[in-house]
């Protein structure tokens, strides 16, 4: 039962998007809606007719009367073949028209071609309110969201005077079955607004305080994901003195030329080996807000800027480097030239990211505008030199190639005037043995001697010790991920605010975009180690009072603390602490998250680290 409050709600959404550029014609638009098809084919002729004027008349010449029928009907059978998002992107064919029907018309890279323009223009928003999408019964969704009578996303409304965003979780995990069983328990005809990949692309759920989303519904089993802003590094969303703390999700992601950004260039559709749709990606809040404010620094900032991507373990950075990467390859300024001339992704690992590298192919969309290269493709400069020849628009090398990489690109801005983003991904992880052998061969005596972290040279050290090498590298761009930046990185890579201001007075470099390890803890996507942790139990008590050892005396916090170095590191503790933390991982944390669960061993020293390993 919708309650007054629900429609107040529905009410305040549908009118500020009826206001800046969707359609919404009241509460009666849901009897336009084709529940078979699970289309709005109002607005899908429209569309063509408006946009593809050619095509609609080859239509009307071949199928007469029927025209509108084939084209919905051709639309709906390609959406179940290839999925929706697909369809939206590359359109159809239709037996008599010439050219493939586009079904969007998503904004260029560059260029102002005024066919383009005009058919983006034309693109068709709509708002469906209690929108009745079953052919089995009539449940209604609070919100449905069109694009050229397409579904793309559904949303289920709460409010906080009598119901929490969790409420609209478990409408759609209970009540939004998209394989509804019937009333005698056999499976019925599944839904095709929520079936997954040929339905709408994202389902929300929101209250007038939390936003949670997912890509695909499956009963009980769905998994919803947060979708909010963050509240001074917790989770959740400020207030808002204006209205409710979830009007960013109408008005800021839902407005017109944002939404349509996001459905034709952020959602990936990922396949496997059989070129199945296996997931649909979605970005979280704080992923799309850091890559937008990334574009629109270098835009106004121009070539030559450091900022540093302060997102904690659990954010999804692997996505953020492949949206970055490839909005950057693709930016051009105002008098339509191409900001950078190739972007660079740096990996700290010896063995190349493969979850970063698989990312980074899926999110391309022309095939060949990506390069790898690697330590055994033999001399790392005649690769890189190959890949910059060729216009290769991303090169993603190791943080061991990263030196031979930014020498030839400084080279070619120094020379030739050429312009490149530099996008370093976990600036932390230790390097050991061989790997550090190869770093240091990089590296001054100077330098070496600079590196202070116990005699271990890291990823962020081998970063900070090249980017300290020129003060100035104004043709190349440095963009730096890491959750926990040491001093050295942010006086690099940070900005300090304005010190003719209160907060900028004698303040620290801080990091450009951050996602807080808190947030991420509250909205569980790490766990805090440092709570509700069980202290290994020792096999003896030390001796309060005691002032002597072998007859000499000696301080007491400093023979504590031997004594208690001397237990941890004795060989007997350290196997029990281990096997209690192997048992503890393979029974309770491996079987999460479908089997891909992780887990973080926190010591006390590196050399406990080393001794456990």
């Amino acid at each position: 039962m919708v309650t007054h409050h629900e429609i107040a709600f529905e009410n305040d959404i549908c009118d500020h998007l009826s206001l800046h550029g969707w359609l919404y014609d009241g509460p009666q638009d849901h009897q336009h809606y084709d529940r078979k098809r699970a289309l709005y084919p109002a607005d899908l002729v429209a569309w063509v007719t408006a946009s593809q004027p050619e095509s609609w008349e080859s239509l009307e010449k071949r199928y007469g009367v029927a025209a509108a029928n084939t084209l919905l009907t051709r639309v709906r059978t390609e959406i179940d073949a290839r999925g929706t998002l697909d369809v939206l992107r590359n359109g159809v064919s239709i037996l008599g028209v010439k050219k493939p029907i586009a079904l969007a018309q998503f904004k260029p890279a560059f260029g102002v071609n005024p066919e383009l323009q005009a058919r983006y223009a034309a693109n068709l928003l709509r708002v469906v309110r209690q929108l009745r999408y079953s052919v089995h019964h009539e449940n209604s969704l609070d919100l449905g969201l069109f694009l050229n009578g397409v579904p793309v996303a559904t949303a289920e409304l709460k409010t906080d005077f009598t119901q929490s965003v969790e409420d609209a979780v478990d409408q759609y995990r209970f009540d939004r079955n998209p394989k509804p069983k019937g009333r005698d328990g056999s499976g019925t005809k599944a839904e095709p607004l929520l079936s997954f990949p040929n339905g709408a692309l994202i389902h929300f759920a929101l209250s007038n305080s939390r936003v949670r989303m997912t890509t695909r519904l499956a009963g009980l089993e769905t998994h919803f994901l947060p979708f909010d802003r963050g509240d001074g590094g917790a989770a959740g969303n400020p207030v808002n003195p204006t209205g409710h703390r979830t009007a960013y999700l109408w008005e800021e992601v839902w407005q017109r030329d944002s939404w349509l950004e996001i459905l034709g260039r952020y959602v990936i559709a990922r396949r496997n080996a059989k070129k199945q749709i296996e997931s649909v990606i979605f970005p979280r809040y704080h992923q799309l807000d850091a890559t937008r404010a990334l574009v629109a620094a270098v835009l106004a900032e121009g070539v030559g800027g450091r900022y540093l991507i302060q997102h904690s373990a659990g954010s999804g950075k692997t996505n953020t480097i492949a949206w970055t990467a490839h909005f950057f390859a693709d930016l051009h300024d105002a008098n339509d030239r191409k900001v950078f001339d190739s972007v660079i992704v740096v990996s700290d690992r010896t063995v190349l990211d493969a979850q970063l590298q698989e990312a980074i192919f899926d999110f391309q969309r022309t095939t060949g505008v990506v390069a790898v290269i690697t330590d055994k493709q033999g001399s790392k400069s005649s690769a890189l030199a190959e890949a910059l020849a060729a216009g290769k628009k991303i090169i993603v090398c190791t943080l061991q190639t990263f030196p031979f990489a930014l020498a030839a690109v400084r080279e070619l801005a120094a020379t030739q005037g050429k312009r490149f983003a530099v996008i370093a991904d976990e600036a932390h992880r230790s390097q050991s043995g061989e790997a550090a052998s190869k770093l240091k061969e990089v590296l001054s005596a100077e330098e070496i001697a600079e590196l202070a972290d116990g005699g271990e040279l890291s990823s962020e050290d081998i970063l900070a010790a090249q980017m300290a090498a020129r003060a100035s590298d104004t043709g190349i761009t440095f963009v730096a991920l890491t959750a926990t930046p040491k001093a050295k990185t942010l006086e690099l890579f940070g900005r300090r605010p304005d010190p003719s201001t209160p907060a900028g007075k004698d303040s620290l470099p801080q990091a450009f975009h951050v996602y807080s390890m808190r947030q991420a803890i509250e909205e569980g996507f790490i766990l805090d180690v440092l709570r509700n942790y069980t202290p290994y139990s020792l096999a003896f008590k030390l001796a309060t009072g005691a002032k002597e050892l072998d007859g000499q005396a000696v301080e007491r916090a400093a023979a504590m603390q031997g004594l208690m170095r001397w237990v941890r590191l004795h060989p007997y503790n350290i196997a029990q602490k281990v096997q209690v933390v192997v048992e503890h991982y393979w029974s309770v944390v491996a079987p999460l998250l479908d089997g891909q669960a992780k887990a973080m061993v926190v010591l006390g020293s590196r050399v406990e680290a080393v001794r456990v390993r």
